[in-house]
This record gives C-alpha cells, sequence and structure tokens, in this order.
C-alpha cells in the first residue's frame, strides 16, 4: 500500500484530452486542403494559377472558407496548447507551441478578416488585384504573422533535431521553411502563375510539417 500511495498521480482523463486535441492538430492540415482542392473543383472562375485560396472566402460561398480558416485555425491552437502541456519544462515547450498557437491564431484572424474578390473571381470581379478593403489589408496583416511564425517554428525545430542529432528531421524542417520562405517572398515580389503554383505547394508542404509535428507529439514523443 505504501508504495502504490508513493506513485506519482497519473490523470488519463487529462492525456486522453491532450492526445484528442493533438490529433485534432494532425487533422487541421487535410481539413483545409481538402476543403480548398473541392471548392476550387467546383467554383466557377477559380484558378490555382492565378487565385490564392483566401480569396474563396469571398462570393456567396465565400462562408465555406471562412468556416474552413475558423475551424483549421482552432485545432491548431488547441494541439498547440496540448503539446505545451506534453512537452514539459525547457526552450521547445514555451516557443514552439507559442509558435503554432500563433499560426492557428493567424488562421483564425483570416477568417475575421476576409480577403478581397480579386482577379476575376468571384465571377463578374474585373480582372487585376483590385482595390484593398480596410478588411482585406487585414486579412493580408493576420496572414503574415501566421506565415513567419510557420516558418520560425520550422526553424526552431530544425535546431532542437540537430542538437538531439536527428539530422534528417532536421534537414526536413529547415527545406520546409526554407521553401515556404522562398515561395512567400517570391510571390510578393514576382507574381505569377508558376509562382503561385509553387506558393501553393509551399503551403501545402507548411500543413505537412505541422500534421506530422503534431503526429509525433500524439505518439509520445516531445524530443
Amino acid at each position: 500500500m505504501s508504495q502504490a500511495a508513493s506513485l506519482p498521480l497519473v490523470r488519463p482523463a487529462a492525456v486522453g484530452r491532450d492526445r484528442a486535441l493533438l490529433i485534432g492538430g494532425v487533422l487541421a492540415g487535410p481539413i483545409f486542403a481538402g476543403s480548398a482542392i473541392a471548392q476550387a473543383s467546383t467554383r466557377d472562375g477559380f484558378d490555382f494559377r492565378r487565385h490564392p485560396v483566401s480569396v474563396l472566402s469571398t462570393g456567396e460561398l465565400g462562408w465555406i472558407q471562412i468556416v474552413t480558416f475558423l475551424v483549421s485555425g482552432v485545432l491548431c491552437v488547441l494541439a498547440a496548447g496540448a503539446l505545451r502541456r506534453r512537452a514539459g519544462d525547457g526552450d521547445r515547450s514555451v516557443w514552439l507551441p507559442r509558435l503554432l498557437a500563433l499560426y492557428g491564431l493567424g488562421l483564425v484572424g483570416a477568417a475575421i478578416f476576409s480577403a478581397d474578390p480579386a482577379d476575376g473571381f468571384p465571377v463578374g470581379t474585373p480582372r487585376g488585384a483590385g482595390e484593398i478593403s480596410w478588411h482585406g489589408g487585414l486579412h493580408f496583416l493576420v496572414a503574415a504573422v501566421a506565415f513567419g511564425s510557420l516558418i520560425a517554428a520550422t526553424v526552431l525545430a530544425a535546431r532542437r533535431a540537430a542538437r538531439h542529432g536527428a539530422r534528417g528531421r532536421a534537414a526536413y524542417s529547415l527545406v520546409t521553411g526554407v521553401f515556404f520562405a522562398v515561395a512567400w517572398v517570391t510571390l510578393i515580389v514576382r507574381p505569377a502563375p508558376a509562382v503561385m503554383v509553387a506558393f501553393g505547394l509551399a503551403v501545402s508542404a507548411g500543413w505537412l510539417w505541422v500534421s506530422v509535428t503534431f503526429a509525433r507529439a500524439a505518439s509520445g514523443r516531445t524530443d
């Protein structure tokens, strides 16, 4: 009895809850990508070579993308909280979950401040960039916060993996972050169909990295 009393208190419900939240974070990327692909395939006038996914939040069916931003963002924020509790003390426990939570909050912000119609989408919109409204400007701002946080998270994860001798994981994180950063900056400097497609692939790669990161934590690996 005395030995049993000396064992640390384990809260299975809390552990199960955090694992469920981490799995939610794993699913955030597939939900986002699946929604974008489904919408792009069914909404007239949308073209991945000319339009960012954000413009799907415009028009009569724009609520679908708004909900997608909101759901995927909330899932990331909740999973980041679970990651913080699982990681314990130390640098990672502070910064990686914090950056992933900020990424999720940026997505929530993108839902609140929707993008403007642009370049012929929705159908009937004039070609070209068009005017930027106050909420369109804030959409760009929160997107920049989300993208910057994700890039910083990949770099931090790469450094920590390298310190633990996990060179493959370090390279994967770093390549993902560099690819995302280069595609994003190139899109700002010289938007073009090929660059738009590359940026879409970079966003997909970023989401995959997020899913892998939360999946590792859900499986009990926090190194």
